[in-house]
């Protein structure tokens, strides 16, 4: 067995003679004595000035050097200690500290194993510190071709397709539309509707139509933030009067509500938009299916495309959208990703300063490498315009956005299809803005040249309780709650991806065509080749049979900065290189007590194999030894950058394609992953598509349980996409082994699915549940 040695952030070891642990840890955790008497001290200090160490109730003191000032390890003498669990205080000057039972214990000579950088100081690893949100300030990203565009808008499109849980796009079930006169008027009628997005999951709204037979442009109106959603009618803004001009201009509208607005009474308004009390942790379980009412909204907005192409008066071939804030973002988001909308007009919302303040404007991951003016810009080159205003973060719209996106309908000549009118006014749907929409709408859905001036006739809205699908406190009757639609979409998704596993072999590469580039955007990876990866602090030091090599690995404009031990053997007949993502750091994998490899890489050096070790994103030596690394806390962290599990997936390719191309090593490449590297690698491998055998320690993790995703290794999306299911297909046909899966039955049901696609048997693709030394070596013959 691999010896018992436990980690969190830091250098926490454990063996049964020696404790090891960076300064923090030990300050944060204390210690946990296993037995009863006296241990030896040591401390990593700055010995420039004197140093203090307490264990419990006894304190030892380690004197300043002038003589050999600097940061080194110093004996602070014997110290009796008790079983149990003691409190541990360390002066400033102190880096990390090792207790032992062993005489002849030399940290010196252990260091080398365990760190890359003999100073106490972070690996430099700059990721932590990216200061990405709703508030940052963005600037365009610049494509000077159109092909450099369209290879950056495809995936994305995808991003928004899998963030809302629509990879692949479900099947569009029956709508079964409700549609009831509200009122007839003699230039247009009103009417109120009802429609399920999802089987039983209803869209509520009302529908302004001209009178007359058509075929009419139809205009799908989200309504945004507004205090009474549909049914604001303020001089700040009047969906009504939109949706009442449009028909009198001859064009169909469908205003419909946000989640948990007015009529739309499945879920509460809480659950969809800000000043909910909705839990994190319920925001994450749902989540990992890509379910959120960012998801639910987009879809609904799709349904409503869907509706208007039903109607017989409506014109399917001019299709627009508009909506002002909240309403905004849902115009952008259904432009990016459906093809139908021919015209739309964003509202007060474009911006490279703010990108949407609600919980149903920020999906996970729609914004990893994109801002809102990105996004604006998949709507090219179809008309759109852009309606700003002064007071609000729409302000800088003429001098920023409208000329950024701009650039892009100019790559298909198509500039003069995008316009922009600013208005001095607050945030906004107001008279003035709705004039410029009716204006640009009138150009190119109806045509002719008598809109230029147009203005909005005067209206009356219709009363609420006429309006209202369900009035009052009247809820839908005989409908599912929110709840259980919630439980619905889980149960349809996991049955739609499991439906697209491949049945055999033959089925491989049209699953991989799906699989493989979803897992990639939901994590926000990249591949990169070995001529990208930097190496930095290169240190060989020759031990006869073998060399270890210590450095940083990291592609520099990712901001990585990844601690890497190398063992390279002497002999030039090697085998291959084993990359070993250790959960709970490279140092795990060094002998604590003597120094040197621990025992499977020294295995793996007997077996003529070099081993790259290295530590993953927040671990080991991604923290300073006396302070721990964290992210910056922002809103909506999972909007705009990868999670901690994802950037560990990247840092195991990034080590998988340094292994790969590195002067060190030769031959192929094999994976291993030990506790929580495990899933990494079983991730990294699918998605990498060349190792050549990936060792996962299933480490017992409940891969069939939300909880478990939830509070460790959370990916949004990750189980809408299949997930360890799916990563170990595409494993295939390479060699997979799963270690430690105990009961687990979605180890199991993986391994099955790899076996098929693999076109081998599945007996012994589950090993035992002992991942030793012996067991690996002998996997990997």
């Amino acid at each position: 067995m691999i010896p018992v040695l436990f980690a969190l952030l830091g250098t926490a070891l454990h063996t049964p003679n020696v404790i090891w642990m960076d300064a923090f840890e030990a300050r944060d955790r204390g210690m946990t004595i296993e037995a009863a008497q006296t241990y030896q001290v040591w401390a990593w200090v700055d010995s420039s000035h004197d140093a203090e160490i307490t264990l419990g109730t006894q304190t030892l003191k380690i004197p300043a050097d002038a003589t050999n000032p600097g940061v080194a390890w110093k004996h602070a003498g014997g110290v009796e200690l008790p079983k149990g669990k003691i409190g541990v205080a360390l002066s400033d000057n102190v880096s990390g500290v090792a207790i032992t039972t062993l005489s002849n214990f030399d940290p010196t000579k252990i260091a080398a194993d365990l760190r890359v950088n003999d100073k106490p100081v972070a690996s430099g690893d700059g990721r932590a510190m990216i200061d990405r949100d709703t508030n940052s300030t963005y600037k365009m990203t610049n494509f000077k071709t159109r092909e450099d565009w369209e290879t950056y808008a495809a995936p994305l499109r995808q991003k928004f397709l899998i963030a809302c849980g629509l990879w692949p796009l479900p099947e569009k079930t029956p709508l079964n539309a409700k549609v009831e006169p509200v009122a007839t008027h003699p230039d247009y009628i009103v009417e109120k509707v009802s429609f399920e997005a999802y089987p039983g999951f209803l869209v509520t709204g009302n529908l302004y139509r001209p009178v007359g037979d058509g075929p009419y442009p139809g205009v799908i109106c989200p309504h945004g933030h507004w205090e009474h959603g549909r049914f604001e009618n303020t001089e700040l803004c009047s969906v009504s009067a939109r949706c009442i001009t449009f028909a009198r201009m001859g064009m169909a509208a469908f205003c419909y509500d946000m989640v948990g607005y007015n009529d739309s009474k499945q879920f509460p308004r809480g659950w969809g938009h800000s000043g909910g009390n909705i839990s994190e942790e319920q925001r994450r379980l749902e989540g990992l299916w890509g379910i959120h009412p960012f998801a639910m909204q987009l879809w609904s907005a799709v349904r409503a495309l869907d509706f208007m192409e039903t109607l017989p008066y409506v014109n399917k071939d001019k299709l627009a959208c508009t909506g002002a804030s909240g309403g905004g973002t849902q115009t952008f988001a259904l432009c990016a990703i459906d093809q139908r909308v021919k015209v739309s007009a964003p509202v007060n919302m474009i911006s490279h300063t703010m990108q949407g303040g609600c919980p149903c404007e920020n999906a996970p991951i729609i914004r990893f490498n994109a801002s809102n003016m990105e996004v604006g810009s998949l709507m090219a080159p179809r008309p759109m315009m852009m309606i700003a205003a002064t007071g609000d973060w729409t302000r800088d719209t003429p001098r920023v956005e409208y000329p950024a996106i701009k650039t892009i309908y100019a790559l298909y000549g198509a500039e003069n299809d995008v316009d922009s009118v600013q208005i001095d006014a607050g945030h906004n749907y107001n008279k003035l803005s709705r004039e410029g929409v009716y204006r640009f709408f009138g150009k190119h859905l109806l045509g002719g040249d008598n809109w230029a001036n147009f203005t909005e006739p005067a209206y009356e809205m219709e009363p609420v309780d006429k309006l209202a699908v369900f009035p009052g406190d009247a809820k839908p009757e005989g409908y599912p709650t929110g709840e259980q639609i919630v439980a619905q979409l889980k149960e349809s998704r996991r049955a739609k991806w499991n439906a697209i596993l491949p049945a055999n072999a033959a089925g491989l590469d049209a699953f991989r065509e799906k699989a493989r580039p979803a897992l990639i955007n939901a994590m926000g990876l990249s591949l990169p080749t070995a001529g990208e990866i930097g190496t930095r602090d290169v240190q060989k030091i020759d031990r006869g049979d073998y060399t270890l090599v210590r450095m940083r690995i990291g592609v520099n404009a990712r901001k990585e900065s990844l601690p890497v031990l190398l063992y390279v053997p002497a002999s030039k007949a090697m085998k291959g290189t084993v990359v070993i993502a250790q959960g709970a750091g490279k140092a795990a994998l060094a002998d604590i007590e003597t120094g040197g490899p621990g025992p499977l890489v020294k295995a793996l050096l007997a077996d003529g194999r070099a081993v790259l070790a290295f530590d993953a994103f927040l671990i080991g030596e991604h923290n300073a030894p006396d302070k721990r690394t964290d992210r910056l806390k922002k809103a909506f962290p999972d909007t705009f950058l990868p999670t901690d599990t994802a950037y560990r997936v990247q840092d195991t390719l990034t080590a998988i394609a340094y292994a790969r191309g590195s002067e060190y090593a030769r031959g192929p490449v094999d994976v291993i992953g030990i506790g929580d590297g495990g899933l990494w690698s079983v991730l990294a491998a699918g998605i990498d598509g060349d190792v050549r055998a990936a060792l996962i320690d299933a480490n017992q993790f409940d891969a069939d349980s939300d909880a478990a995703w939830s509070a460790g290794p959370y990916i949004p999306s990750i189980r809408s996409l299949g997930d360890i299911t799916s990563a170990s297909v595409l494993v295939a046909p390479h060699r997979l082994n799963l270690f430690n899966a105990g009961t687990v039955a979605a180890w199991t049901n993986a391994a099955s699915a790899y076996a098929r696609a693999a076109d081998v048997s599945s007996d012994g693709i589950i090993k035992s549940d002992a991942i030793s030394p012996e067991a690996i070596v002998a996997a990997l013959q």
